[in-house]
C-alpha cells in the first residue's frame, strides 16, 4: 500500500491508497482545495473545519446530481435498446414480408409464362 502527502487548506495530511493510484489520490486532494479555497473567496474566514464541511457538501451534491444525470442516461439508453429491437423485428418482419410477395409474383409469373408457351398462338 502507497503512502502520499497532500496539502488541504494549507495542512500536510499522509494518506494511504493503492499502489498505482497516488495521483489519483493527488488529484482529488487538489480539487477538495481549490473548492475549499473557492468557499474561503466567497464567504471569507469562516473557520477551516466550516469550509472544509461545506466544500465536501458541495462535491457531494455534484457527485449525486452526476449520479443521477448517468442513471437518467441509462434508462434512456435502456429505451432506446428496446426501440431499436423492436425496429429490427419489424425490418425482420417486413422482409420476410417482402420477400413472401416477390416469391408470390414470381411464382404468378411462372404460371403465367408456362400458360403463354402451353396455348397455341
Amino acid at each position: 500500500m502507497a503512502q502520499i502527502s497532500v496539502n488541504i487548506a494549507g495542512r500536510a495530511f499522509r494518506m494511504a491508497c493503492e499502489d498505482g493510484e497516488e495521483q489519483h489520490l493527488e488529484g482529488l486532494a487538489v480539487a477538495l482545495d481549490a473548492r475549499i479555497g473557492e468557499m474561503r473567496k466567497a464567504f471569507g474566514e469562516i473557520g477551516d473545519q466550516r469550509l472544509t464541511v461545506m466544500a465536501a457538501i458541495s462535491l457531494a451534491d455534484e457527485r449525486a446530481e452526476a449520479l443521477a444525470r448517468v442513471a437518467k442516461l441509462e434508462e434512456e439508453i435502456a429505451r432506446m435498446r428496446e426501440a431499436a429491437r423492436g425496429a429490427t423485428m419489424l425490418a425482420e418482419d417486413s422482409a420476410r414480408q417482402i420477400a413472401q410477395a416477390i416469391d408470390d409474383a414470381a411464382g404468378k409469373i411462372e404460371r403465367a409464362a408456362k400458360a403463354m408457351a402451353a396455348s397455341p398462338a
